[in-house]
């Protein structure tokens, strides 16, 4: 990959395995093969002479008090990052310089208010934004104020630029908006933290250091101790949450910069309606979940004074079969021609495999590198004989594995953080607590496209295993993120011209993203409760709209209001008496359960009714095989985990059915 910098914009190029060049994206390129030498670790640290790069940068500056561990963490990220430059500067020759432009001025502005589901409040569009009142009417306030800033900065290009369709003003688009919000009691939850929250702020709320010098950044990426846990609170807006505590966290940053010995140990409060996951929902409510999820990453930012400037991808020619420089989607078709229902890259899932079969006791795991003309070589017979079958994987060693997933991840022609969203993946670092740095990348994960989301999560669930194994394998959780970072981040972290001590800072702050990812990724494939809270509150509004609708149509049709109102409010509880619900499993019994509702009734427990049963389908099904099922209402579909107690949820939405059934591939 090479950068040059250029009046007009950014000029990249990327390296590929087949030896095309490739232009990747507004700001960065991925490329580069896993070059190294077959030098072992050790000695490439004691010998200087090996790369001058490395003598050059910063000297760690180290006290007594520190343990060695940290400098070795530190090297493992120099080395990685070394690594790759070279191999870089080995395959310049031959490239083509592609300037890319960058965004004219409300371009960004504009694509992500399309991007928020939002474009009927610009343009011609703009005539008629009554697909978005209902929307906009469900938003909080730092929420709302994030939409208005960018509709005013679209505005105000569209009227420079002579535009001559209509431009509304913002003043009347959010008039509405803030009269729903005065008139809703509801509201008033979303607006503030709660007493539990404010009471626990002094324990989580650890203050990311701002600009300090390079002896100081070492201990920025810290390694996990234990601590006591605390809960994260997913019912109330993150930037909500920002605007209470901010003045708090300046005071308490001052006192504790620097101190960031630990990382906090967060956890997820029991919910008695139920936690929400990436995958529980239906398709049009996870549409309307990133929706919002893009809107609170935003508004959150401008809380905390965070620039966040999505980057726009840049359509680029690419191979349309292979394994290494291949779009995921792409290679997801194609896996899924030979395994359907595939949803991680089978070379992937093969990699990890066999690193795992070497076994993750292997000491530098992941932090020693395959040699530099045996990585080529394989990469180059796997492309031919991976599909067909006849790769012998026998002569790939556990090292040359690791090599082969990381050149993997970095020839992706589209980051696996998204081309969109890398940047603000990067900002994460300079979010001011620990707290804020987890909700950003909790949204960040939600925004991920589906393919980039489950490679991701494959990926982390990998790394944490061979950090389980770090006794033996001397990979801690430190140790693996400096590994990992280079070949996630790298595309900002190459090439640029920058000082050496903004280099330093971009190793650990780079690092320190990755570590947050492994750690806390039970937690980031959550929907945050405020958020599914909004989309039922959408939905209640649209289905009143609905309603409206068709009592107008109905009434110019001559039908019977009345009776049709009545069979409206009867049809999901027929027969049904009160306190009872009615479970259904239509593609695994013809029989439906009536079921009482108590207070400690679970969804575990309506599961366990179920597969009792002694006859039917239900005998030859499993725990885990079948899920209870919560759709209609104010809700599209919702898959509901064990611990949800019906009796509660049933209150929040009493129009719903209740179906067992299996999840979709």
């Amino acid at each position: 990959m090479n950068w040059l910098s250029s009046s007009s914009g950014v000029v990249l190029t990327a390296y590929h395995p087949s030896g095309k060049d490739q232009v990747v994206g507004d700001s960065h390129a991925k490329g580069g093969d896993e070059a190294t030498s077959s030098r072992r670790y050790g000695q490439y640290t004691m010998n200087q002479e090996s790369s001058t790069k490395v003598s050059e940068r910063p000297p760690f500056d180290r006290s007594s008090s520190q343990d060695s561990l940290d400098e070795v963490s530190m090297e493992a990220y120099w080395t990685e990052l070394e690594n790759i430059k070279r191999s870089n500067e080995n395959r310049q020759e031959g490239q083509e310089a592609i300037v890319v432009k960058e965004p004219d001025e409300g371009e960004l502005e504009e694509e992500w208010l399309k991007e928020a589901g939002l474009s009927d409040l610009f343009g011609e569009a703009a005539d008629d934004p009554q697909g978005s009142i209902v929307f906009l009417s469900t938003l909080t306030r730092t929420q709302a104020a994030a939409v208005q800033k960018r509709v005013e900065t679209v505005s105000q290009t569209l009227r420079k630029k002579n535009k001559q369709h209509h431009i509304p003003d913002v003043r009347d688009i959010f008039a509405q908006q803030r009269e729903a919000q005065e008139k809703s009691p509801d509201d008033s939850d979303l607006r503030s933290v709660g007493t539990n929250e404010n009471k626990d702020q002094g324990k989580d709320d650890q203050p990311s250091s701002g600009p300090v010098d390079s002896k100081e950044l070492i201990s920025r990426v810290p390694e996990d101790v234990p601590t006591s846990e605390t809960d994260i609170n997913l019912e109330v807006s993150f930037a909500e949450q920002a605007v209470n505590q901010k003045e708090f966290s300046k005071e308490r940053m001052q006192k504790t910069q620097g101190n960031d010995a630990s990382l906090p140990s967060f956890r997820l409060p029991k919910d008695k309606t139920g936690t929400t996951r990436i995958g529980d929902l239906a398709p049009q409510d996870m549409k309307t979940v990133r929706y919002l999820s893009l809107i609170e990453l935003t508004a959150l930012y401008d809380v905390l004074g965070i620039e966040l400037k999505q980057q726009k991808a840049v359509k680029i020619k690419t191979r349309d079969s292979g394994l290494f420089g291949i779009p995921l989607m792409i290679l997801l078709e194609q896996d899924q021609r030979k395994v359907p229902g595939t949803r991680i890259p089978l070379i992937f899932q093969k990699l990890i495999s066999r690193i795992e079969e070497g076994g993750l006791e292997t000491e530098g795991l992941l932090r020693i590198p395959g040699a530099a003309m045996r990585i080529k070589n394989l990469c180059q017979e796997l492309e031919a004989k991976f599909y067909e079958g006849t790769f012998n994987w026998e002569s790939v060693k556990q090292h040359d594995a690791a090599s082969l997933l990381k050149l993997f991840l970095r020839e992706l022609p589209q980051p696996l953080l998204s081309m969109e969203y890398l940047k603000a993946f990067q900002a994460v670092q300079n979010l001011p607590t620990k707290k804020e740095q987890l909700q950003a990348l909790n949204l960040l994960v939600i925004l991920l496209p589906d393919a980039n989301r489950d490679t991701l999560k494959a990926l982390l669930e990998f790394l944490q295993r061979v950090i389980d194994n770090k006794e033996k394998n001397k990979m801690t959780a430190v140790n693996v993120a400096m590994v990992m970072a280079p070949n996630l981040f790298m595309c900002h972290a190459l090439g640029l011209k920058s000082s050496e001590q903004r280099e330093f800072e971009m190793a650990a702050g780079t690092a320190n993203v990755m570590h947050l990812l492994i750690r806390y990724q039970k937690i980031l494939w959550t929907i945050p409760k405020f958020i599914v809270n909004q989309v039922r509150k959408q939905n209640t509004e649209n289905q009143k709209k609905e309603r409206k609708a068709m009592k107008k149509l109905l009434k110019k049709m001559a039908y019977d209001r009345e009776k049709h109102e009545k069979q409206d409010k009867t049809a999901n509880g027929a027969d049904v008496p009160q306190g009872v619900i009615r479970v259904q499993a239509p593609h695994l019994s013809k029989v439906s359960m009536a079921i009482q509702l108590t207070e400690e009734l679970r969804a575990s427990d309506v599961l366990a009714r179920f597969l009792s049963q002694e006859s039917g389908v239900a005998q030859t099904l499993q725990k885990g095989e079948v899920f209870l099922y919560e759709i209609g209402g104010n809700i599209g579909e919702r898959c509901l985990d064990d611990d949800t107690y019906m009796k509660d949820l049933y209150q929040l939405n009493p129009n719903a059915e209740w179906v067992i059934k299996s999840k979709p591939v």
